[in-house]
């Protein structure tokens, strides 16, 4: 008896830890199994310098794209390669010719000082590819010290 109620339970656990970085739209799911629907994209800005960063800064980024079909784009899906980062995209279809972007929420305090490379794995009902890399990348300036009184220096 207590085994049937794990599967429930697990299966809650898992609904309720999406952290909302894939598109459950139904017609977004059907867009990138069929090929009949699938059109193209041109992103603006694929690649990003942050520059110097310092430890303790979050810094918002943002990705470009624009519907270079004929058909409406979906993004399903938009997966950060790392804890550090948070990504943000249009959960509805963009229309043929229409624009639109992929917001990153990057937080340097869980990253490391030094330099950094990036990136999100964008999932599109696009034809010859339905996935597309986005990176960014800088360098994150030394985390403040503490002196002997506890003090950040």
């Amino acid at each position: 008896m207590k085994r049937l109620l794990v599967v429930p339970i697990v299966l809650l656990v898992l609904i309720a830890c999406n952290n909302g970085d894939t598109n459950n739209d139904s017609q977004a799911i059907a867009a990138g199994s069929d090929s009949a629907n699938y059109t193209s994209v041109k992103w603006l800005d694929s690649a990003q310098n942050l520059g110097m960063l310092k430890f303790g800064e979050k810094k918002e980024i943002s990705f470009h794209f624009q519907n270079t079909g004929n058909k409406p784009l979906f993004i399903i899906s938009a997966q950060p390669g790392c804890g550090c980062t948070v990504a943000d995209f249009p959960k509805g279809a963009i229309a043929a010719g229409d624009e639109g972007k992929v917001v990153a929420a990057f937080d340097t305090n869980k990253s490391h000082p030094g330099h950094f490379l990036k990136s999100i794995t964008v999932t599109t009902n696009t034809t010859g590819t339905s996935t597309h890399m986005l990176t960014f990348e800088g360098d994150i300036s030394e985390a403040p010290t503490k002196d002997s009184t506890g003090k950040r220096s």
